[in-house]
């Protein structure tokens, strides 16, 4: 496992760097380069504090998740921090499925079956979808074209949680593995994510949600002055649209950290809303992107260095 998440973050940084140079040719290198060179980088720690924040309000909805559904035996709050923060590493995988890294480094703990807490991240990733569409909706006026994609996201939310609150439709669909090897660790999953998408576990998730999202949106305010853009009301909403699409776009698209669209929608959105010249657009996505998906890798992987050291594997967790 350890091989493999070397690999895949070494193949993430790759694919990292050449967006980046992308990026930089599309702006032109020497104008992003003096777009970086005006920046005020005393807006820096408000960008990084304002993502803090965001991580300590998601490993607050990832704890009362743990705690929900029975799992946080043996499990202190400073080792549920760790958990959270170690997963950070995996959010270059595609749609961040590879933050099922947790339930793994879970089972050390406390032996929980993967089955049993792999669940918490599919109703993560949900209520972070759902966040994303509420704060990506907010700002649909200032960009009609989105209304088509932001109404099949909608759509396709809405089935896969009525799919999800239908037990008997659940239950029918795994009567059909019902003879595998896979029947009863789907199971468990199932009993496991029915009892966190409740829709009052849903609704508190996704509202806690939206609020530590928002924190995100509001980093991509300071780095926008920091280029030199008065704040302003309006800023703060083409902001909100802003970011939250173009996460939304990266996660459809299912490409590692969704790298490349991500970047693409949001300097192409920051060009046509704010608006800003490509360099400009191009230096604030660079700056965006390292302070919310960078910054929480290199946090991911200090945190698995220390859980490693502190929770050791076996031999036969690697194999």
């Amino acid at each position: 496992m350890v091989t493999q998440l070397r690999r895949r973050i070494i193949i993430s940084l790759i694919i990292g760097v050449v967006v980046v140079a992308i990026l930089g040719l599309a702006g032109d290198i020497g104008q992003v380069g003096a777009s970086f060179q005006r920046f005020a980088w005393q807006t820096m720690p408000a960008i990084l504090g304002f993502t803090a924040l965001n991580y300590v309000l998601r490993w607050l909805k990832w704890d009362v998740y743990l705690r929900h559904i029975g799992a946080g035996t043996d499990v202190s709050r400073g080792d549920s921090a760790l958990l959270f923060t170690a997963g950070m590493v995996m959010a270059v995988t595609p749609g961040k499925v590879g933050e099922v890294l947790k339930s793994y480094l879970l089972r050390r703990i406390n032996q929980t079956p993967v089955s049993t807490s792999a669940p918490i991240i599919v109703a993560e990733r949900m209520t972070d979808g759902i966040a994303m569409l509420l704060l990506m909706g907010s700002g649909l006026t200032l960009y009609p074209p989105a209304l088509p994609l932001f109404w099949i996201l909608v759509g396709a939310t809405v089935i896969g949680i009525g799919v999800l609150q239908s037990e008997s439709l659940v239950n029918r669909l795994l009567a059909l593995i019902a003879h595998t090897r896979f029947a009863a660790p789907i199971q468990n999953a199932y009993q496991s994510s029915k009892s966190l998408l409740g829709w009052k576990m849903l609704a508190g998730a996704t509202l806690l949600s939206v609020v530590s999202w928002f924190c995100e949106c509001v980093a991509l305010v300071y780095v926008l002055e920091g280029l030199g853009i008065v704040p302003t009301w309006l800023l703060l909403q083409q902001s909100t649209f802003i970011f939250a699409a173009s996460t939304l776009f990266g996660l459809v698209s299912l490409l590692p950290g969704g790298l490349g669209v991500s970047e693409a929608s949001s300097s192409g959105l920051l060009i046509w809303m704010v608006p800003m010249s490509p360099a400009a657009a191009a230096a604030a996505t660079m700056l965006i992107r390292f302070g919310t998906l960078w910054f929480g890798v290199l946090l991911g992987i200090i945190a698995l260095t220390w859980f490693s050291r502190r929770y050791p594997s076996t031999e036969g967790e690697e194999a």
